[in-house]
């Protein structure tokens, strides 16, 4: 089976392990061991059978992104393995010039995290964002969380209404830790997902039941490392019971038609 790994972050040598370690201290979790680095998401996905790793900025404060950007730019020039993703802030003064930089840069998408970057997926001073992106690059979005509303899955249905022809990747089933909400906000709208940081909180039966409800031509997978290992992530994900077409759509067939190559 091919695999491409549609959620990744890395860091830079020098934060790898302080910055997995935030992860998992925002999430509380312990994070298996992982730390962040390039070599050890190589090291891992290889002996998970991935070969392809879609890499995912977030920059937590509007004075980081160019760099941040910048720094997924090189490692993607230098492993022919990662597809990178630019990332923006909602506080950015200059966030279509940095939008405009992602699109010529030859970054692939544009990755955002609401309850890191603390604004709301509806932030109006997204929508040129929004508008100039749209027929263009992907936009992935951390969907959902229990304990705040930046990225509920009522906000991404009011944007995807006022944008319809913006390309979304909505995480974690459309919304980690209220699924049930996702399904209602989502099942509809014209986005895809993953189904990252998901499926260790479901029995094998619930995450199949999500896949068949939404449809595997609309799933992507990933492991959201360094807060999860690849292995125990692609094992858990081959133990589900789908079908070799179900699997091949979700591990490989959906990245491609999306990243075009």
């Amino acid at each position: 089976m091919q695999i491409i790994d549609f959620h990744t972050h890395i860091y830079p040598e020098t934060i790898a392990r302080k910055a997995a370690q935030s992860i998992c201290d925002f999430y509380e979790l312990d994070g298996g061991g992982m730390c962040g680095t390039v070599s050890q998401l190589l090291e891992r996905g290889k002996q998970a059978g991935i070969s392809r790793y879609v890499v995912l900025p977030v920059g937590l404060k509007p004075n980081h992104v160019r760099h941040i950007n910048e720094f997924i730019l090189s490692e993607a020039e230098r492993h022919p393995e990662f597809t990178g993703f630019g990332t923006v802030h909602a506080g950015q003064e200059d966030l279509l010039e940095e939008t405009q930089f992602i699109l010529d840069s030859g970054l692939h998408g544009i990755k955002m995290h609401p309850d890191t970057q603390l604004f709301n997926i509806d932030d109006e001073r997204l929508f040129p964002m929004y508008d100039l992106l749209q027929d263009k690059i992907p936009v992935m979005l951390h969907m959902g969380d229990k304990r705040y509303s930046y990225s509920h899955p009522a906000r991404l249905r009011r944007v995807m209404q006022q944008f319809p022809r913006l390309q979304v990747i909505a995480a974690h089933f459309g919304g980690y830790s209220v699924y049930d909400e996702a399904y209602e906000n989502l099942h509809d709208m014209n986005c895809m997902m993953d189904v990252s940081s998901s499926l260790m909180f479901m029995s094998r039966e619930e995450a199949v039941k999500r896949i068949r409800s939404y449809g595997a031509e609309r799933l992507l997978y990933g492991t959201d490392f360094p807060l999860w290992d690849p292995v125990t992530e692609v094992a858990r994900f081959q133990a589900l019971p789908l079908t070799e077409a179900e699997f091949d759509l979700i591990s490989h067939k959906n990245a491609l038609a999306i990243l075009g190559k």
